[in-house]
Formats: structure tokens, sequence, C-alpha cells
């Protein structure tokens, strides 16, 4: 089935796909250990209170758990059923799950300002990535760091023929046997290979506000695939 989604239609299709996504995401190698390396990477305090965007069912919210265990984290993501499936996953208090769409995220609707926002595989899924940014700088304490965890391949040819073979051999055949037809994952191929290059996210966060701009690899098959991007809110 190679029905086309737009952005907008992402969370709908996340809610499809739900029950499976974690069964998936377990067989992705590294998976786990790249969003806790990223969560690291916030060098947050260990009582920080900590902001997960697009958190999904939660596995993003169980790595920032894991690495800062005093933390206070909402977790917010624009599907209802991958957070039904994050409330579900037992994470020790105190943690909020949020209903909420970024694009349209204030700062009266969190528990902010925050000390970190860690947001995986989320950002090239928004319409307006640049409005987006926008929005998150307010979020966050002054002197507070944001962590992007997220594919960027526009900058290697080695790296898209990777991706390319990992999503069409790999992600799309397992996500059809799980959840025939869904188009998510076709989606997932493309808005990764037409997502922006290391160089050019880090534009858009420096036109966004953010400082100490930096992008650290991950490493395994990932490696040139998945970054941490990592900025600052000026102090």
């Amino acid at each position: 089935m190679n029905t086309v989604i737009a952005k907008k239609e992402v969370p709908s299709n996340f809610n499809r796909v739900a029950r499976w996504y974690d069964t998936l995401q377990k067989m992705n190698r590294g998976y786990s250990d790249h969003l806790r390396l990223s969560a690291e990477r916030l060098e947050a305090m260990p009582e920080a209170n900590l902001l997960d965007l697009c958190c999904g069912t939660g596995l993003s919210t169980e790595a920032l758990r894991r690495v800062y265990p005093q933390a206070r984290i909402d977790g917010v993501d624009a599907s209802e059923g991958m957070l039904e499936v994050a409330r579900n996953r037992g994470l020790a208090a105190p943690v909020s799950f949020i209903l909420a769409d970024v694009m349209e995220l204030t700062p009266d609707q969190l528990e902010g300002p925050y000390d970190g926002i860690l947001m995986a595989y989320g950002i090239r899924n928004m319409p307006d990535p640049d409005a987006a940014l926008a929005r998150l700088l307010p979020l966050l304490r002054p002197g507070g760091s944001i962590c992007f965890h997220e594919y960027s391949v526009a900058d290697s040819k080695w790296s898209r023929m990777v991706w390319n073979l990992v999503a069409s051999a790999v992600i799309i055949p397992l996500g059809q046997l799980t959840s025939p037809g869904a188009p998510i994952y076709r989606y997932l191929r493309r808005s990764v290979l037409e997502f922006d290059g290391v160089d050019r996210f880090e534009q858009r966060l420096r036109e966004a506000g953010f400082v100490d701009v930096r992008t650290e690899p991950t490493y395994g098959w990932a490696k040139g695939i998945v970054h941490s991007f990592l900025a600052r809110k000026p102090g």
C-alpha cells in the first residue's frame, strides 16, 4: 500500500500501530541504548524538571528515568494510542503523560520551565520545524539544555544508502506484518530522507535563539544516521 500521509496525520496513524510499536523497536539493535545516550547528553541535574516531547510509547521517557531517577518528568505526545502504552509502562513517579500537539503547545499547559528537554524522532514530523522550535525555547529555563534525538542522512550518500536498505528490507516489511496496511512506516522512510542535514538543522537551532549548538554521533549501524543534536537556552 503506497498511501502517502501528511505530517499533520502522523499522530492518528501512530494510533493504528501503537500496540505493536515497541515490539518493532526491540528488534532495532541499539534503539534503547541510543535514547539513553542522548538522555545522558542533556547533562541535567539529578532532581531536574524534564520534558519528553513526542514521547510516544514512553521508551524515551524510560531512558530519562533511568539516567535521572530523581527527576520530575512530563511526557507529551499527540497520539492517544501511544500515550496509552506509555501510561501502562509503570515508570516510577513523578511522571505525567499529557496529550498535546507540539505545534499548539503553550507554557501554561505544562509544569515548566524545564531544566532539560528531550525530543526523540519528533522534530522532522513537525509541519513547520521553525515554528516548533520557537515554541520550545520559552519552555526552558535560562541555561536549560535541549536534545533532539533524530535521524539525519542528507549529508552522506553512504548514510542514505544504509537507511534505505534498513527501511526497505526491515522496517517496512515488519511494519506491514504487525500492522497490515498502515502507511506510517513508508512515511518514516520518506521523512528521514527529506529531513535536514546536520549543518542545516544546527543552523535552524541558532536561528531559533539556541546557543552552544553541537551534534554528537551514536554508534553501531546508526552511526551517521541517528544523532544527538544538542543546544541550550541563553542564560
